[in-house]
């Protein structure tokens, strides 16, 4: 909802001639609401930089939110919204930031009894609703961006690629491989591989719940990535459970070399190596 150039104008003269009394009242309404969470410095300093920036749109002419001379008002909203939900406020929280300058308005008419004065009233709560809107819109864009980013990283630590020996990187799986980790996982082991020049690569699947047509095929394309990379693929943690499914479905890893662990694996790697190993034999006792 836009206001016309005579109700911008009154919430200009309103806004500009009791500055003081309406930034004290709103910091104070905040500072209530938010029940100390932050200070009167700072509750102070984000109201008078709204309280300008309405000013500031007000003497545009008609103000409307959406509008080129709000642009300032837009920014501050926005710049309000990534602040509340960085610092862990709700949505409602940030929302009563904006909401409160209703009731420091009302506060301020409620001696003007006249009726323009209600109109004025009605108009500058629509107005305050649509900034109001505007700010939880923003706030919910900045949480869902922040547990888009979380998610990344969380979905990268999750997909550690690890040197083992030399030549020798290891992949070890945990949990579900569905495709967007199964191309942060290729992705990861292809530049592994790069860096280290590594011709070997172990993809251990011991923590993986359940290896499905799916996910199987996300481990074969990895495998074929580091062969065109010039490295060999050696597939660790087949338990008995994962081997009976891998026959009932079908599934072939033709000549991909697979190993019941992650010892077994790099046992073989050390052998096609040329390096000697030996399996500890079990302590007599005399």
């Amino acid at each position: 909802m836009a206001l016309s150039a005579e109700e911008s104008g009154r919430l200009t003269g309103l806004l500009d001639g009791h500055a003081e009394r309406i930034t004290q009242r709103w910091a104070e309404l905040l500072a209530a609401s938010l029940r100390g969470r932050l200070s009167q410095a700072e509750l102070r300093r984000q109201v008078q930089e709204l309280h300008r920036a309405v000013i500031e749109a007000a003497r545009g002419g008609g103000f409307d939110l959406e509008s080129e001379s709000a642009g300032e008002l837009r920014a501050v909203l926005a710049e309000l919204s990534r602040g509340r939900a960085r610092q862990g406020f709700t949505a409602t929280e940030t929302a009563i930031s904006v909401y409160a300058l209703k009731d420091v308005l009302l506060e301020l008419l409620e001696a003007d009894a006249a009726d323009t004065a209600l109109r004025d009233y009605v108009a500058f709560s629509a107005l305050v609703d649509q900034m109001g809107l505007f700010t939880f819109e923003s706030f919910v864009r900045t949480r869902e961006s922040l547990i888009a980013d979380q998610a990344e990283q969380l979905l990268e630590l999750s997909t550690p690629v690890v040197k083992i020996w030399e030549g020798v990187v290891a992949v070890p799986l945990v949990g579900t491989l569905d495709s967007a980790r199964a191309q942060v996982v290729m992705e990861r082991l292809l530049q592994t591989l790069v860096d280290t020049s590594s011709p070997y690569a172990i993809i251990d699947i011991t923590g993986v719940p359940a290896v499905d047509t799916q996910v199987a095929q996300h481990i074969l394309k990895t495998v074929v990535a580091a062969r065109l990379m010039g490295a060999d693929c050696i597939i660790s943690g087949i338990r008995p459970q994962i081997a009976q499914t891998i026959v009932a479905l079908g599934i072939e890893f033709g000549d991909i070399a697979t190993k019941a662990s992650l010892a077994d694996a790099l046992r073989h790697v050390l052998r096609l190596t040329g390096v000697e190993t030996a399996r500890r034999q079990p302590r007599r006792e005399s």
